[in-house]
């Protein structure tokens, strides 16, 4: 058995440079996320570290990076934000609640995978996940305009927007010039010296001018800094249980889990692209939550696959989990090494680098096409967009999901109504034989084909039924199920009240072309008690002859009455 998915030594040079890459990458973005999230930066490298080496040892994903990521960033910081501010004479609390919270969402994600729930991530339509993703960018870059302007990071991206004529009417200059050096390094280098960010990538440069320009040509204190960071390797904390608030952490659990599943998932497909190669998605869940898991356990940031981080790694040359892990180890052995050299870095200056961020979250693809984007999508984009920034992430994709699914719903009802049809005379919407067309015009209208095609569900029941009401002059009628080959609990009851509703009105009614599955649920429900087994055929052909000597009976049987 492969205990580590895609691990080889074949391509040993190219993994080491991914790897380091990725960690020189990794480092500023880290410490910007723990800055960000409230927690502090170490809580970032940590996050980078226990995740991104677990994830990379027991994910699916061999060349893909993980860490702490935009989306898993705004959520801790409401969580760490929550459970602080539960116990706020006692912080130390809250914050070993919100780290629980980190670890419960790792073993939900393990969950997640060994019940094999990845595959129904794919199931997200576009439109969600695009309205989420640009409400993710929206918050980031709502949080750190403050920051960028020498003030407090706001605790609520609402929050944000509304101090926005504040920051502005009180601009501390130290920060913004530095935010400025910062915008314009992240911005323009990748856009102007490509080859000069391939060597040194663009958050690293803002991260070490910035910090020079602070150092010499600043007067300390002039503008906010990280401050001391600790170094050494984290604490070992064990999970933090409060019985009253548990229904409260397993939904803040919920939330981290499904996120850094879909968050993952999607940059996993990313990799499949890059690579050329699949990913295993239940085993990149286990992966994932493991990883989490342990990050919650030494104080890091939840994490999830980091998208750029990812795409860095493999144009270095990495194509296997070494390069994932050694980039963990990179960022211990700075953890361990250098933590203090990074206390003069400006706040101001990760705020630039996370704005960056921000910007990349969002689907500008997407917004590039509205004009020719269906309307339904563009609203259901629009709405968990907004929900994303203004009420909860969770809510948002919810909601998005039962808009699509609705949405969904109403396409496969039109389908399967369209695929309902009846005639009473040949020529009308069925195709017949030239055997059936000369039964049915010798019928004059007597004989009603009813003819349903694809899989029926629920949502069609009531219009079949409508559609059968809607014929009444008929004395026979085929009810032709020859291209059905399944159907569920309400279109099995739908079809029941189409059997007993024509034999009650004294008509016959015959069953054409019942597959083996149709048959099993009309058995299960006791339907074939309405209906003899003549009166049940396999072909169409002899169904119709059947009719045509039902016909002939009823005007003998008339006939002689009258006479």
């Amino acid at each position: 058995m492969n205990y580590v998915n895609g691990l080889h030594f074949n391509n040993l040079r190219g993994d080491i440079y991914g790897g380091l890459t990725a960690g020189v990458v990794a480092l500023p973005l880290a410490m910007a996320m723990g800055v960000a999230s409230g927690v502090g930066p170490i809580a970032g490298i940590y996050g980078a570290i226990f995740v991104g080496f677990f994830a990379a040892l027991f994910g699916g994903t061999p060349a893909q990076v993980s860490g702490p990521t935009g989306p898993m960033t705004v959520v801790m910081a409401a969580i760490f934000i929550q459970y602080t501010g539960m116990y706020p004479d006692d912080p130390v609390k809250g914050a070993a609640l919100a780290f629980t919270v980190v670890m419960l969402g790792g073993v939900f994600q393990i969950g997640f995978g060994l019940l094999k729930l990845g595959k129904y991530i794919e199931l997200v339509p576009h439109p969600v996940v695009s309205g989420f993703m640009s409400g993710i960018g929206v918050i980031l870059i709502l949080l750190q305009i403050g920051p960028l302007l020498g003030h407090a990071t706001p605790t609520s991206p609402l929050e944000g927007a509304q101090g926005i004529p504040a920051y502005f009417s009180q601009i501390d200059l130290p920060s913004l010039m530095l935010g400025i050096i910062s915008l314009a390094i992240v911005y323009g280098v990748p856009m102007f010296l490509p080859k000069v960010n391939k060597l040194f990538p663009s958050p690293l440069l803002a991260l070490i001018a910035g910090t020079l320009a602070y150092i010499v040509f600043m007067s300390a204190g002039s503008t906010p800094i990280i401050g001391d960071i600790p170094t050494g390797f984290p604490d070992f904390q064990l999970p933090t249980i409060e019985p009253s608030l548990m229904l409260q952490m397993v939904a803040s659990g919920l939330t981290l889990a499904g996120l850094g599943a879909i968050d993952s998932l999607l940059t996993s497909l990313v990799a499949d692209n890059v690579t050329r190669t699949q990913h295993k998605s239940d085993r990149e869940l286990i992966g994932q939550g493991i990883g989490n898991t342990i990050a919650g356990m030494f104080g890091g940031l939840p994490g999830a696959g980091a998208t750029m981080r990812t795409v860095v790694n493999v144009k270095a040359g990495g194509r296997t989990p070494i390069s994932g892990a050694l980039h963990a180890v990179l960022l211990l052995a700075i953890v361990l090494g250098a933590g203090a050299l990074a206390q003069d870095i400006p706040k101001a200056v990760l705020a630039g680098v996370l704005i960056k961020v921000g910007t990349d979250i969002v689907d500008w693809d997407y917004l590039k096409r509205l004009r020719h984007a269906p309307k339904a999508g563009i609203v259901i984009m629009v709405t968990v967009l907004v929900i994303t920034v203004t009420i909860d992430l969770l809510l948002a994709v919810g909601i998005g999901m039962v808009m699509a699914s609705f949405l969904f719903m109403h396409r496969v009802t039109e389908m399967q109504i369209r695929n309902m049809r009846t005639a009473t005379r040949p020529g009308e919407e069925i195709p017949l034989s030239d055997q059936e067309a000369e039964i049915m015009d010798k019928a004059n209208g007597q004989i009603m084909l009813f003819h349903l095609s694809g899989a029926m569900s629920f949502s069609s029941a009531k219009s079949m039924v409508r559609r059968h009401a809607g014929i009444e002059d008929y004395s026979v009628m085929l009810l032709d199920l020859t291209e059905v080959p399944s159907v569920d609990f309400t279109t099995t009851k739908a079809l029941e009240d189409i059997i007993v509703d024509t034999i009650a009105a004294g008509r016959h009614i015959l069953l054409v072309g019942i597959s083996e599955e149709v048959g099993n649920m009309l058995t299960r429900l006791d339907v074939y008690r309405h209906i003899s087994d003549k009166n049940i055929f396999k072909q169409r052909a002899e169904a119709m002859a059947h009719a045509g000597e039902l016909l002939s009976a009823n005007e003998s049987t008339t006939y002689e009455a009258s006479s």
